[in-house]
């Protein structure tokens, strides 16, 4: 039995937007091209979703619907860094991870070892780390499938977890609209209607051939999504190109040396997760991110493979000679180059170790 666990920030852009401008909090606003050239809302809060406005909507209807809706242009780069952000966190508990679009995801944690392995508290977990380092909420679900984790995590939108036990998956199934079965849409759905078919158990009465008759193929992908079954494994499509351990503390880091006390901790997590990794990564830059008490936020790189602390060290404390306030939360990572891509050319030091496994020595405690 799989644990899978299905993550899908709410309202991504707009959530980005009101972080980052407050005074867009608790009014109607949408992320979206504008009214006058034909743009298309990407998409848009909870307060603009009362009055009916959707993603993928013309903007021009939006506003009709919406007279006080305020259409703010898209900040790409913002919404990248935040994903990237929100990916990090999700490759904190497992690498099995596969991103389907910049702010969704599935999560395999089925061997990870967080939590005691509870699928449950490592979303929890996850869904408290993104609140409190990105400022935005996150809705997720878990289930023993990926098509129940996805069902599940849109189930208490927004900011909510809902949990499919395996014992109860059967009998939530069938009390499921078909409506919400994936590659159902309106002609399917009427087509299943004409057959008296609106929930799942209705489905369960038919057969396979029958179905296949009605359906083709997708007959054989209904019998098994009404009964739960869903064997697709989460795949890895894209390979990730860093790893980083990063920790929100629960009261200040004062100063530089209460930050550097804390970096063999964070340096052991990292090399304990770069073990894990495959030998066909080539690291070729490490870096430290600080996020002060103010949350300002600044990374510092340094290119090179040595990953010793003495290079952390140094680059901790010229991160922290920029703002020199109180750090809310402190990084470590590595960037990655992929050695099976055919476009990864990268120049190599002739005489230094490179390969991840080489790297991935343990850092001892201490000053």
């Amino acid at each position: 039995m799989r644990k899978i666990i299905h993550c899908d920030a709410d309202c991504f852009f707009a959530a980005i937007e009101m972080r980052d401008d407050p005074s867009l909090r608790n009014r109607p606003m949408a992320v979206g091209g504008s009214p006058q050239s034909r743009g298309v809302i990407s998409t848009c809060n909870y307060e603009a979703r009362r009055y009916g406005v959707r993603s993928a909507m013309a903007s021009a209807h939006a506003q009709r619907l919406c007279p006080d809706l305020l259409i703010v242009p898209h900040r790409m780069d913002a919404y990248r860094e935040a994903s990237q952000a929100l990916r990090q966190i999700f490759f904190q508990y497992t690498e099995r991870v596969e991103p389907l679009s910049l702010d969704e995801a599935f999560l395999d944690v089925s061997d990870s070892e967080h939590c005691e392995g509870s699928a449950t508290r490592i979303a929890q977990e996850v869904r408290s780390k993104v609140k409190a380092e990105l400022g935005i909420s996150v809705s997720a679900g878990v289930a023993g499938n990926k098509f129940l984790a996805k069902i599940a995590s849109d189930w208490r939108k927004p900011d909510g977890l809902f949990v499919i036990p395996p014992d109860q998956a059967g009998e939530f199934v069938r009390q499921l609209p078909v409506r919400l079965l994936p590659g159902v849409g309106k002609a399917t759905a009427a087509r299943l209607s004409q057959l008296g078919v609106t929930l799942c158990s209705d489905l369960q009465k038919f057969s396979v051939f029958e179905l296949s008759e009605h359906f083709g193929a997708f007959g054989e992908r209904l019998y098994k999504l009404c009964r739960g079954q869903d064997d697709r494994p989460v795949t890895m499509g894209r390979r990730r190109k860093s790893l980083s351990v990063e920790h929100t503390y629960p009261s200040d880091l004062p100063d530089l040396a209460s930050c550097l006390n804390q970096l063999p901790a964070l340096l052991q997590d990292m090399h304990r997760r770069l073990r894990r990794l495959p030998d066909d990564y080539l690291v070729v830059k490490a870096f430290v991110k600080l996020k002060f008490d103010d949350f300002t936020l600044t990374t510092l790189e340094r290119t090179g493979s040595d990953l010793d602390r003495e290079t952390y060290q140094a680059l901790c404390a010229q991160a922290y000679a920029r703002y020199r306030r109180p750090v809310r939360l402190l990084g470590v990572g590595v960037r990655f180059v992929d050695l099976r891509e055919d476009q990864a050319f990268h120049q190599l030091d002739l005489f230094a170790q490179t390969r991840v496994e080489r790297l991935a020595e343990p850092v001892a405690a201490g000053p």
